[in-house]
Order: C-alpha cells, then structure tokens, then sequence
C-alpha cells in the first residue's frame, strides 16, 4: 500500500502535466473555429502546444525559468495565433499552475518579477484572441494574479513551518547540550569527592606507615628503609593529588574543611528536610554494614538528590526513604505521593547525578511512577565488586 501512494505523490503532477499536454494537442488539432490554421502550421501548433505545456515537467530544475518561460512563450504564441492559447483549458491550468509556482518562490524579487510577468502575458494573451471582451482585459490577469497569491500564501506556511522546526530541533540540540554539561559537571562534582576520599585514606596510610617506621628498633635498619622509601612514595602521591584536586576545582569553589557525609550523618539531613516542609520516613531493612567512604558518600549523594528532588517538582508533605542492606548491595528507594514524573519538564541534574554515581560502582537506577502516583527512585550500589 505505502509503495503505490510513494510513487502517486512523487510522479502523479508529472503524469498530470503530462495528460493536459495530450488533452491540449488534441483540442488544438480537433479545433473548429474559423481562425484555425491549415496544412504543416497547425500541426507546428498542436507540436507547440504540448511542448508549452511538458515544459512544466522541469519545474524542480528551474524554479523560476519553466513558469516564467511558459508565460512568455504563450504571450508570443498568441501573437501568431490569437485562439491558440485561450482556446485550451489545460494551457489554462498550466499557466495558473505557473502563476502559483511563481508566487511560492523563495526570492521576494523573483516572486516579484514573476507576478509581473504573468500579469503582461495574461494581459497580451486577451488582448490578442480575437473574440475578447473588454472585461476580460481586467479579469483573467486577476484570475492569474490570485493564483499568485495563493503560491504566495503557500510559501509564508512553508516557511513558518520550517522556522518552527529548526526551532525545536534547535532546542533539542541545546538540551542535549545542556544534558552533556550537567553529566560532565557532576562527573567532576563526583571525581573531586572521591579524589578527597583517596586523598585522606593515604594520607592515613603515610601516618600510619611512619608511626611504623619510628617505633621498629634500629637494628631492623633494612626493613626501615623499605618502610621510609613507602612513606616518602605516600607523601609523594598525596602531594600530586591535592595539585590535582585544586586543578579540579573551579574557580570559585573552596577546598571543604569538613568530612564527607556518610549514611550516618542521615538523621541531619532528615531534619533538614523535615524542617523544609518535607514529612520524611525512613526504613532500614538488613543489618547495617560498615560501606567503604566513596561508596557511603555516593548513597547520602544518592538520598539527599532524591530528596531534593522531592522538595521541588513533587508537590507534596510525604516521602519514605527505604534502605536495603544485603551481603552483596545496598539499594536505595525514595518514594513520594506527589504529582509523579512529568514528560514536558526537561530532566534535573539532580537525576543526572544520581545516575553517574550509580554508575561509577557499576550499580543500576530506575525511576518510576508509584502505585498510587507519585513518584519512585530506586538505585543498587554493589558491595562486593559485583558490576552485573
């Protein structure tokens, strides 16, 4: 079904050009009016005729040339034959076809020039066949000059249209390019907080490694070199990684003189959020696990987003937080009653954020309307390596 309406749309103008061509050379050569001509200049006129008419087959080449052309020639051949033109009903649709691919043209002067072209041979061509009345001097280039418009008309539509979808798909590309920075800022976000969390574990190490070395006697003098040469590779790579966190941070960002969150620092932020105006419930199923820094980082990251969240495209007083620990992940879910995810809002960078952490210890994220609406974020942070 698609093939043949594929083939209709593409070719059936041109088989239409085609049909009045043949329907205007047998009107031409079946004329019965006392201005016909005989012998070989009747058939140079059904020839002329039809060749007027096909040449509107080359429209898509020459835009501005066929239509234009084709009112010229008519305005010449009626010269030579005042009923030859305005005897053919098709050589009359064709020119009203020229007059609307006239008007449709992009360029305002070749539109212009267009609609004065079809209005002077419009005009000749009346005024040339011999049983004319004056009325039609006025009228028939109206005619013409109405088609003009409405290929006028046609274009502005074209072009609204066209400005309207190089605007959305100029708002897509701005969204994914805002999608692009926000994922590459909280990457940085995130590589600056683990950088700091390294940064301290080896820098506990270099301590730990020199209270070592200080307290072994002085006859294990091998074994104190060897310790000595670890604590000054330690300081070596600690100095090198805070050069590289200060490279990281912008401008305007200062070092933070505190500890990184954890899960155990949950219950102020509940309080935070409760004192937002946020009613917040919280559930742990599971024992409890010691979670290494970065990872128990990336789960208060996880939560307090979520909340964030919650806090300012929810609508709502209600959430419930629930945390599941097992010997292999830890998964978070936050819930809300709220309005539940929106299709017209452009995604937060909040949901940008959570999903980069989760990626980075291999887990997985999912959003969600709930049951009962509202709206539902689960992410698995694994435990023990396991990035399947």
């Amino acid at each position: 079904m698609l093939r043949p309406w594929r083939v209709l749309s593409t070719y059936g103008l041109d088989a239409l050009i085609v049909l009045a061509a043949v329907w205007s050379a047998v009107g031409t050569a079946l004329r019965q009016d006392r201005y016909l001509p005989i012998g070989i200049m009747l058939w140079v006129e059904v020839v002329a005729i039809a060749v007027l008419v096909l040449l509107l087959l080359l429209r898509r080449r020459f835009p501005f040339g066929v239509p234009a052309v084709l009112w010229l020639v008519s305005a010449t051949l009626s010269f030579v034959d005042g009923r030859l033109i305005t005897s053919q009903p098709g050589v009359f649709v064709a020119g009203l076809g020229s007059a609307l691919l006239l008007g449709s043209l992009r360029s305002d002067v070749q539109s212009r020039v267009g609609l004065a072209i079809v209005l002077g041979g419009a005009a000749i061509v009346v005024y040339s066949d011999p049983t004319h009345e004056v009325g039609n001097l006025v009228f028939t280039p109206i005619q013409f000059a109405l088609g003009w418009l409405v290929g006028y008309a046609l274009r502005e539509r074209t072009e609204r249209t066209e400005i309207a979808e190089e605007r959305a798909a100029q708002a897509v590309r701005d969204q994914e390019t805002a999608a692009r920075i926000a994922v590459a800022e909280e990457r940085g976000r995130i590589a600056r907080e683990l950088h700091d969390v390294v940064a301290h574990a080896v820098s506990v190490m270099v301590l730990q490694v020199g209270a070592v070395r200080h307290r072994m006697p002085v006859s294990d003098a091998e074994d104190r070199e060897a310790l000595r040469k670890v604590e000054a590779v330690g300081r070596t790579a600690l100095a090198e990684m805070r050069r590289l966190l200060g490279a990281m941070r912008r401008d305007d960002e200062h070092p933070e003189l505190v500890p990184h969150p954890g899960l155990g620092e949950l219950d102020q932020l509940l309080d935070q959020v409760r004192a937002a105006g946020l009613n917040v419930r919280l559930q742990i199923h599971g024992e409890p696990v010691e979670l290494p820094p970065g990872l128990d980082l990336s789960a208060y990251r996880i939560v307090q987003e979520a909340l964030t969240n919650t806090l300012k495209h929810a609508h709502t007083a209600r959430a419930e937080i629930e945390l599941r620990y097992s010997p292999h992940d830890l998964r978070v879910e936050v819930r809300d009653d709220g309005s539940g995810p929106s299709t017209g809002d452009r995604p937060g960078h909040g949901l940008v954020g959570i999903r980069e952490r989760v990626k980075v210890y291999g887990g997985d994220m999912s959003t969600s309307s709930g049951t009962n609406g509202g709206f539902v974020l689960r992410a698995r942070l694994p435990l023990d390596g396991d990035r399947t």
